[in-house]
């Protein structure tokens, strides 16, 4: 295939796959798609092995990393990372953990019996940084922004790198932040998409952002995206590729948790739900009985960013280990209803492919009569 994203990137194909797991960005960037390494849940140190991992294992094929750079979020003037981290713990109410002890209590989840060592990640703008500069001290060609338009200075510095960068957004508005940012692409994500996402729908959104940013702007279509004929409908609809995120969690190189993996491969397209409940900002989950409790006539509320998150971040592995299960959800698109089987990454990459060419076969066809 040749679009403007191939060629900027040399690629075979313009299918850039967002995941946390070092595995399948390299499969799918020696498949010739591009892997983007998602490094909210790594720490600097984490990150560095991480991405040393990739380099040695890529084939020498172009990759990415995704990072989160909130514009807005609690706690943004409260100095450093480990000042932050001090101060939000003390502002979380009493009422939300003994909700949260109450709940992990009723499904039989083993009680803590260690300190949570997580609980800020790379939720804001502190802790994002140190990973943006590890990032760039390797080969990447991206460098992507999931939450909000990138601070200037390290857009500035991935250019200074030859780095490119990517932007999401979810409305049109959004996406001329990122371009006047100086982002290189933007990635228009629908509300089908899983994690973090707005409320517009796919089909809508990607016409609205190609013509906000003007023909000089790249688009990737994103949200509920893992078929051929959704990656041709996102090109019919003016983009230049298509970012996919969910339905590499059930490739073979996946490290979904276990109890996650079953729940995913039976879930139809209407089992997922947009909730606040893991990181206090709109993303879309499995709909199980977290998700449930949380909207609830018990529930305290949602926490604003990332104070949510840091009240649950010791439950989730405790979750994913122990108790009766009903509590497993994971950040999930609604192309979920379609992720039925587990097939090697590479695979997956194929597939899309074919269908892809399947689909403009069809068009084509039709044109002709």
């Amino acid at each position: 295939m040749r679009t403007r994203v191939t060629e900027l990137f040399g690629i075979e194909y313009p299918i850039f796959a967002f995941s946390h797991c070092r595995d399948v960005v390299a499969a799918v960037s020696r498949a010739g798609g591009m892997g983007v390494l998602g490094a909210l849940y790594f720490s600097p140190e984490e990150l560095e092995l991480e991405l040393k991992w990739i380099d040695e294992h890529v084939g020498g094929k172009p990759y990415g990393v995704d990072v989160v750079m909130p514009a807005k979020y609690e706690g943004s003037d409260l100095g450093d990372a480990e000042e932050l981290l001090g101060k939000l713990q003390g502002m979380i109410p009493a009422e939300h953990r003994k909700f949260l002890d109450d709940l992990l209590a009723e499904h039989g989840v083993e009680p803590s019996t260690e300190k949570a060592g997580r609980a800020l990640l790379g939720w804001t703008d502190q802790t994002a940084r140190p990973q943006v500069e590890i990032a760039l001290k390797h080969p990447i060609a991206l460098l992507a922004s999931a939450l909000g338009p990138p601070p200037a200075d390290v857009v500035e510095e991935a250019h200074g790198h030859g780095v490119k960068v990517a932007g999401l957004a979810s409305n049109a508005r959004h996406a001329r932040k990122q371009v006047e940012a100086g982002v290189d692409i933007i990635v228009a994500q629908g509300t089908e998409a899983g994690g973090h996402t707005g409320d517009v729908s796919t089909m809508v959104l990607i016409p609205e952002v190609v013509d906000a940013v003007g023909e000089d702007t790249m688009v990737l279509a994103a949200g509920g995206i893992g078929r051929g004929r959704q990656m041709a409908a996102g090109m019919a609809l003016g983009a230049d590729g298509v970012w996919t995120g969910s339905i590499w969690l059930t490739v073979d190189e996946a490290d979904t948790p276990e109890r996650a993996l079953p729940k995913l491969l039976k879930a139809t397209s209407r089992d997922t739900v947009r909730s606040r409940a893991w990181t206090g900002k709109p993303a879309r989950f499995l709909k199980t009985a977290w998700t449930e409790a949380w909207e609830g006539e018990k529930s305290p509320g949602y926490l604003p960013m990332p104070m949510q998150f840091m009240l649950v971040a010791d439950a989730l592995p405790r979750i994913a280990r122990s108790g009766d299960g009903e509590l497993v959800t994971f950040p999930v698109g609604q192309i979920v209803g379609s992720m039925n089987q587990v097939k090697p990454a590479a695979q997956v990459v194929y597939d899309i492919i074919e269908e892809y060419v399947e689909a403009l076969e069809r068009l084509n066809t039709i044109t002709e009569a």
